[in-house]
């Protein structure tokens, strides 16, 4: 922080020492952006950074300080009807939306003006030992040569702003309004609230959330570490047993495994889910077999469901994890393992000495990304089960095997309560990010690279 401010006052100290020390062109490209590059001769950028301005004021005038003058409120006149005649108002979602784009833009205007200064600082300089400024031609062809990286990033940049950071701002900001079933503009604007959908959330009263949270989170964490760590043992278990000296038709064990991948996952999944029904293949034939009288509730009975659920989840995901473990495991040096087996190690030994060390080693980055995949794994738990079983004493049509992700869909579509769904998305993110940040910096490929030799 006390670097950040260090720099700001830097920078403000050059923006005064450019106006003081400067020519009337440079004075004038304060408010005039590119007069300084266009007087100079520097029409191209003189045009780009001129063309910048007009395009923001004529903006700010046609829409965005109407947008901004009302961000404060999202909006007090609704729309109505008066017989057949509608009498449209303001609309909360287009305030907010192009309330934040244009105080956004604004931000960026400022980064513009700021470029527009220090591009007339550096010309002037230029001059003063007397070189000569960069031709039109020269410009121009930097943007498919020196500065071609920025050429090529544009494109890019502008469409991860638009499509991700816009609507990430947009979900958080809708996080602190009242935005519901009940208040969908333009009819029923929506408003801002402050904390109050967090203080519902950590609520454990009658109308709160916060038992529903803690126990959804709880399942969530459960349910990521399970389909992580089952996962990624039992598919190295398989790979050794594949891979080991004797064993006949490897390419025949593996091809079997593969083929659960190459199904598609929703497709499996359903028939997964229709085989645990009370009238599916598995309950049909155990009581046709006589071995039990009723059928078993692998969907119906809470604990029996995320147990089933995760059992279904190894099945899909072992054969991932075979195909990484298989490729490590050919990588690790045979001297090695003969040198454990002249110094007497046994097989168990071996698998904690030298193949476990190396296997957590090369794949701690991915066993992360796992278990933070699974944290927001939505196909599995939806298509299985949607959630349910459902519970009386759960808030907002969470059930018994959703996850914050599954519920957080829920409440987006089927109960529209988009102000929890957004304050459920950011304690999503929140989890997700400490988990990644906490557990990255303990991995050992992070903290010692060339350990493993």
């Amino acid at each position: 922080m006390k670097k950040f401010f260090s720099a700001l006052g830097s920078d403000i100290k050059d923006i005064g020492v450019t106006f003081v020390e400067g020519d009337a062109k440079t004075k004038l490209s304060y408010l005039i952006f590119g007069f300084g590059q266009l007087m100079r001769g520097q029409i191209v950028k003189g045009l780009a950074f001129l063309g910048c301005e007009i395009a923001f004021i004529v903006y700010m005038v046609n829409s965005g300080w109407f947008y901004l003058s009302k961000f404060s409120t999202l909006g007090t006149v609704e729309t109505v009807k008066e017989g057949r005649k509608t009498i449209y108002g303001d609309n909360s979602f287009l305030i907010l939306l192009f309330g934040l784009l244009t105080i956004i833009l604004i931000a960026f205007f400022i980064l513009l003006w700021r470029m527009n200064i220090r591009e007339n600082r550096k010309e002037e300089l230029l001059l003063r030992t007397g070189k000569p400024l960069p031709t039109n031609r020269r410009v121009l062809g930097s943007l498919l040569d020196s500065n071609f990286d920025k050429t090529l990033l544009a494109l890019p940049v502008l469409g991860i702003f638009v499509f991700t950071v816009l609507p990430i701002i947009f979900m958080i900001c809708v996080a602190f309004t009242n935005y519901d079933k009940t208040h969908q503009s333009p009819t029923n604007l929506f408003t801002w609230v402050g904390l109050d959908n967090f203080k519902q959330l950590f609520s454990f009263g009658t109308t709160g959330f916060g038992t529903t949270f803690v126990s959804v989170l709880g399942w969530t964490l459960v349910w990521a570490f399970f389909a992580t760590f089952l996962d990624y043992f039992l598919g190295m278990a398989v790979a050794i047993l594949i891979n080991k000296k004797g064993i006949k038709f490897k390419k025949l064990w593996r091809t079997i495994l593969v083929i659960t991948i190459a199904v598609p996952q929703f497709v499996s999944l359903l028939y997964v889910y229709k085989m645990f029904t009370n009238d599916g293949l598995v309950n049909g034939y155990l009581m046709k077999w006589g071995w039990i009288k009723s059928a078993i509730p692998f969907w119906t009975d809470p604990m029996l469901a995320r147990i089933t659920i995760i059992v279904v989840n190894i099945w899909i995901g072992i054969p991932y994890m075979m195909l990484i473990a298989t490729g490590l495991l050919m990588n690790i040096p045979e001297e090695l393992y003969e040198s454990a087996r002249i110094d007497g190690a046994n097989s168990m030994q071996m698998f904690q000495k030298i193949t476990l060390p190396y296997m957590l080693f090369v794949t701690g980055p991915f066993l992360l990304t796992q278990f933070t995949g699974n944290l927001n794994n939505f196909n599995v738990i939806y298509l299985l089960t949607k959630g349910q079983p459902l519970s009386m004493n759960m808030a907002a049509n969470a059930g018994k095997t959703d996850l914050l992700v599954t519920w957080l869909y829920k409440m987006t579509v089927t109960d529209t309560n988009y102000k929890m769904a957004a304050v459920i998305g950011i304690m999503v993110f929140v989890v997700t990010a400490v988990i990644s940040l906490g557990v990255y910096n303990m991995l050992p490929s992070v903290r010692d690279e060339g350990g493993f030799q």
